[in-house]
């Protein structure tokens, strides 16, 4: 970690009063480490890694330890999680300590986009070495007041102690003297060893901010009020790419509380984060903004997309896969052995396109005073959203400010800012005054970032002993690529280094290939984005194999994933490798073998079941972790799906907050079965179908697993690398699903959401 900066900024104004006159350290990297940086490890999707990112934690006179949080809350924790990293360093009172949300400052603050489950595996290092640094300094101005060498004392919980004579001082009494001092060298500011630890890897210090998510004082998007505030909605075009032809408002003006009506410009293709564009209704609260809309009377063009239709698409895309595509991946030689295989087993699978629906939908506030800009956004890219902000006012970005609030989940929608922009457009129509946007959910399903479609086809061959010995798979699915330039009518290097090029099986003849997928709308990421499809296909297809094998299933997939071993990307000819240096995270196969065969031992793989009753097994690395999952269901003769259990088994690496861990995997359990069962976006005649929960379904209660248990791999080393959490316990559970139901019923589920009517029997 020598890359690692600590600044002593007490005497700066970067946030004025954070220190109230006591200590406050900035960590970040120096300018000889940014190609290093920004080659491993920058935070991609927008702005990359910059100059001098900046973390502060301050500790006032009065004893308040405030720490700042850069990273937007959207359930995940990590409001609590980062700040507990420094307090624990720091031998912080967790009871004295507050947290505090950072704006949207790329200067002081360094990349702030929250998405790609790399907050902690970034953070953690860079947080211990600021709490660690703190405590130092605080050793040391307890030992230069007290006359006696620094090796005398000892900070515990919030106190700075002398070991011989039992003296005792306050951090708060130390805050002064402690903020004259240099910041100490790595090698004075010593890390922690894993037994000294108070909070991390404890899971004991609550969330921060949890009193006020239960009863109901925390502050989202929605929540925001301000003086003379007014409530828009937006009518947007039906077909991404079309624009409005003119539009009739006399009707809308007459409802009551209706003010004004503005049109906004509509988006070109590509359209990036820009707004879609249409009319916007202004009124004096949110329903007479919504009625009014529904008075509008608009004439759209709606552009080339207009033909686009799911079922329509899904025969292109199952056209392309049955023809060579694009290798990507090539060992051995496929067709010689496809052709001398003993059997061959061949499948297609179908994952159409998803909507993130987080529970709050898009809403953001923007008001110009004095010619400077303020927002509130629930936003999980609060740099990005400034950016676009200043640059479609005309304002300096030094001139916008981005409140960040909670998110009321994201799951990556709120990482595009195309919904702050319009309300910072419309404030500015409205002459500065403040402007609340709100999605209402038919905005969110209809006008929405969707994950990809995909089809998957896979070609298998055994030989005699029902050994595997040839892989074919073709990939096709439109790329996010498409909406910030030309459509590159295939996956990005990315993309295809979210499970597909990175297959780590030891079959001897292997060639990976994609296929030309045109995007016909707005395509975004999704928790796990396109590992969910790989996947889906190839967890699914290890199934079939093992069947055609008369094999176990999991002994199948562990003699498929082959003998422990170190695999340098470069050598999958995988470049992006969720952006890590291929030295600190190659891909381990021993590793994705412990959860295997912890899953299956946890869950009782093997068992008896009952006729109607099955347990499917899937594993799959993503964002440098490894997760295997057992699921079991019941399926009735009305083609009822129900899940009794989940078994997840997760190694991410050294973990620093286990009960966030279990949360975020049991979230990714209820994620998965809804993308399994459940969810799915169509498109007719360039517009989606779905409008509300009623058409796109995400798990109810009695839809949910009835019990989920998560074990966690034991990693005691924190020197080593973090996995990613929020996102790596999604692209398994599919998988698993349909391979229970396979095992329960003896029908193979290659599309999904799975079509209850294939599963009724007579």
């Amino acid at each position: 970690m020598s890359k690692l900066q600590i600044a002593n900024v007490s005497r700066r104004s970067f946030l004025a009063g954070l220190g109230a006159g006591g200590l406050v350290l900035a960590v970040g990297f120096p300018h000889a480490a940014l190609s290093e940086e920004k080659k491993y490890g920058a935070d991609g999707m927008p702005g990359g890694t910059v100059d001098n990112p900046q973390i502060f934690v301050a500790l006032a006179e009065d004893g308040t330890v405030s720490i700042v949080c850069h990273r937007s809350e959207m359930g995940q924790g990590v409001l609590t999680s980062l700040p507990m990293v420094v307090a624990d360093e720091m031998e912080a009172d967790w009871q004295r300590v507050k947290v505090l949300q950072a704006p949207g400052d790329e200067i002081r603050f360094g990349n702030q986009n929250t998405d790609g489950s790399r907050s902690m595996r970034h953070f953690f290092q860079p947080m211990r070495r600021c709490g660690a640094s703190a405590r130092a300094m605080l050793e040391q101005a307890a030992a230069a007041q007290w006359g006696v060498p620094v090796g005398e004392v000892r900070a515990v919980n919030h106190e700075v102690i002398h070991r011989t004579s039992g003296r005792r001082l306050g951090f708060g009494e130390l805050a002064r003297r402690a903020a004259d001092l240099p910041v100490p060298s790595q090698e004075m500011a010593r890390l922690k060893t894993p037994s000294e630890f108070r909070y991390v890897g404890k899971g004991e210090t609550g969330l921060v901010n949890g009193h006020d998510l239960t009863t109901g004082r925390g502050r989202y998007g929605i929540d925001v009020r301000l003086p003379g505030m007014l409530y828009a909605v937006v009518a947007r075009p039906p077909v991404y790419g079309g624009k409005m032809v003119s539009f009739d408002a006399a009707e809308t003006l007459r409802v009551p509380g209706v003010i004004r009506v503005v049109p906004i410009d509509s988006a070109p293709i590509p359209s990036g984060f820009l707004p879609l564009g249409g009319v916007a209704v202004i009124a004096r609260n949110t329903w007479a903004a919504i009625k009014g809309r529904e008075a509008l009377k608009i004439v759209w063009e709606d552009g080339p997309n207009a033909v686009y239709s799911s079922d329509t698409y899904k025969t292109v895309l199952e056209q392309g896969v049955r023809r060579p595509g694009k290798v990507i991946r090539v060992q051995g030689d496929v067709d010689r052995a496809l052709a001398a295989a003993t059997t061959l087993i061949e499948a297609e699978y179908y994952a159409p396109h998803l909507a993130q629906a987080p529970m709050e939908p898009p809403v953001a506030t923007a008001r110009i005073v004095n010619g400077k800009a303020e927002v509130w956004a629930c936003t999980q890219a609060p740099q990005g959203a400034r950016d676009l902000v200043a640059k479609l006012l005309g304002l300096p970005v030094s001139d916008v400010t981005l409140n960040v609030t909670l998110l009321g989940g994201g799951f990556g929608r709120k990482s595009k800012a195309d919904f702050v922009a319009e309300a910072a457009v419309l404030s500015k129509a409205m002459d500065g005054a403040p402007v609340k946007v709100t999605w209402t959910r038919t905005d969110d399903l209809r006008h929405g970032y969707y994950h990809t479609v995909s089809v998957e086809r896979l070609e298998g061959g055994l030989d005699r002993a029902g050994r595997p010995m040839a892989w074919r798979h073709r990939s096709a699915s439109p790329s996010i690529a498409s909406i910030f330039g030309p459509d590159p009518k295939y996956q990005a290097p990315f993309e295809q280094g979210l499970g597909l090029i990175n297959l780590p099986f030891a079959v001897p003849n292997l060639r990976l290939e994609i296929v030309e997928a045109p995007a016909h709308t707005r395509i975004g990421w999704l928790r796990s984005v396109t590992n969910i499809p790989h996947a889906f296909a190839i967890q699914s297809f290890v199934a079939e194999m093992a069947a055609a094998a008369k094999r176990d299933h999991k002994d199948f997939l562990l003699d498929l994933i082959g003998p422990p071993r170190r695999i340098d990307p470069a050598s999958m000819n995988d470049g992006f490798n969720y952006g890590e240096s291929p030295q600190q995270y190659p891909l381990d196969t021993g590793r994705l073998r412990a959860v295997v065969e912890r899953v299956t031992r946890e869950a009782g793989w093997g068992r008896k079941l009952p006729m109607g009753r099955g347990l499917g097994l899937a594993a799959h690395y993503s964002f440098t972790t490894y997760v295997a999952v057992v699921v079991e269901v019941v399926v009735d003769k009305d083609g009822t799906v129900t899940i009794p259990r989940v078994d997840m088994a997760v190694d991410c690496g050294p973990v620093v907050n286990p009960e966030r861990v279990r949360s975020q995997m049991e979230g990714a359990a209820l994620f998965g079965c809804g993308i399994a069962l459940m969810s799915g976006i169509t498109f007719r005649n360039g517009q989606v179908e779905q409008n509300n929960f009623d058409s796109y379904l995400v798990p109810r209660m009695e839809a949910a697993p009835r019990d989920i248990r998560v074990y966690l791999q034991p990693a005691d080393d924190y020197s080593q690398p973090l996995g990613g959490v929020g996102e790596p316990g999604v692209p398994p559970m599919a998988p698993a699903l349909t391979n229970a139901i396979f095992a329960a019923t003896g029908k193979r589920m290659r599309t999904l959401p799975v079509d209850a009517g294939l599963l009724k029997t007579d």
